[in-house]
């Protein structure tokens, strides 16, 4: 008895450990195989990531909750929260040109969701961009004559585009009639040459960068569409006041220096170039753009700055973006500057990606700097969700180029 005792008490612990819970190296096994199994998963996620993904879900927020859809046009804030979207004209030209590239980059994959955008860009003609001055004929009777010279060339810029991207030359012919007759009819000359005046003449003449860039890229581009030698000459003497009076030595467009002017006027320079093909031109294109994305004056912690909240400043990101993008895919251009300004353009697009709540849909909204999340405590502005979209449809054009 005593014996069998002895044998039971001898084998009890054996018992016990086979009960116990597997030792700690089996866990760690376990737990490393487990964090493996996740890291490939996200792996296999990153290689399946593409940027024309994320452009649909910013683009579809732009149009989602800032449009006004019977009418094409665009609020300042979701569905007017801010009820101040009655003077917003110049920045109607931004958010389209978002859908614009959306529109070419989905066409031929999405016929359907391309004829709503169609109806879009008629809707957005119809209704006059949101001109507030559409219905003074002291700016003609077009219905996009205003008393701002740089709004009717931002819309013209918009209109020409439309017409580049359906075929419809509707949109070009009014560009070229605003420009004829109520844009280059207000340039004037002195000692320090010819150029366009912020307004109308009579309240202000000052000629400056966000006017006369934008001038001079539409006066290039009606060159190019109808071949009339009086266009390439405005756009020279344009190009040529900037070059004289505003851009400095280390190629700021103006001070202080804003995104938006930097790379309109980088990209009429571009235009130039391939007219005339004047290297001169594209040497500042290049300059002036890349001075864009890496000055600190224009950046922050690398990355674009946040230049403002208002109507105005929040959209100046969305006119620089295409303008850099056409720059990279230029093949003219310089390969180190092209291959600076991919990477700088992808360290931004990523800021924003780790920086979207994507819980937070169909309100994932952008914020005025890419390097910080939105607080959604606050409401949301169009200029910035317009700037971010923009930055993801850029991308994806970069995307698309390198995938052929």
């Amino acid at each position: 008895m005593k014996k069998i005792l002895f044998m039971l008490l001898l084998c009890t612990p054996l018992l016990y450990m086979g009960c116990k819970a597997e030792p700690e190296w089996v866990n760690l096994i376990a737990q490393q195989e487990q964090e493996k199994g996740q890291e490939e998963k996200r792996e296999e996620a990153d290689s399946e990531f593409k940027w024309a993904n994320l452009a649909d879900s910013c683009t579809t927020v732009l149009i989602n909750q800032f449009m006004n859809k019977p009418k094409g046009t665009f609020w300042a804030s979701p569905a007017n929260e801010s009820n101040n979207s009655g003077n917003i004209y110049w920045q109607q030209a931004h958010a389209m040109d978002v859908v614009i590239y959306s529109y070419q980059r989905i066409k031929d994959k999405n016929p359907n969701l391309a004829d709503t955008y169609e109806n879009y860009f008629k809707l957005w003609y119809a209704n006059k961009a949101n001109n507030y001055d559409k219905g003074d004929t002291k700016y003609g009777t077009t219905g996009f004559g205003n008393r701002f010279t740089d709004d009717m060339c931002w819309i013209s810029l918009t209109l020409i585009r439309l017409s580049e991207a359906t075929g419809d030359d509707t949109y070009i012919n009014m560009a070229k009639t605003l420009y004829d007759t109520q844009i280059i009819t207000r340039a004037w000359e002195d000692e320090k040459g010819k150029g366009l005046p912020w307004k109308e003449l009579s309240v202000d003449k000052t000629r400056n960068a966000c006017t006369n860039a934008p001038g001079c890229l539409v006066a290039a581009k009606l060159y190019l569409k109808f071949k009339d030698a009086k266009y390439l000459a405005d756009a020279k003497i344009l190009c040529a006041y900037v070059n004289a009076n505003i851009l400095k030595s280390d190629y700021r467009v103006g001070e202080p220096p804003l995104t938006y002017t930097q790379g309109t006027f980088g990209e009429a320079c571009r235009q130039l170039y391939h007219i005339t093909q004047e290297q001169s031109y594209m040497a500042i294109a290049e300059q002036v753009i890349s001075y864009a994305f890496t000055s600190t004056r224009c950046t922050n912690k690398g990355f674009l700055r946040d230049e403002g909240t208002d109507m105005n400043q929040s959209i100046f990101k969305a006119v620089l973006i295409p303008y850099a993008v056409n720059l990279v895919l230029d093949d003219a251009a310089s390969g180190t500057v092209r291959n600076t300004l991919t990477l700088k353009l992808q360290d931004n697009a990523e800021a924003l990606r780790k920086n979207m709540d994507r819980t937070q849909w169909p309100a994932m909204y952008c914020n005025y700097y890419w390097g910080s999340s939105f607080n959604s405590a606050n409401i949301a502005s169009m200029g910035a969700q317009a700037s971010g979209a923009s930055l993801m449809e850029g991308v994806a054009r970069l995307e698309a180029a390198q995938a052929k």
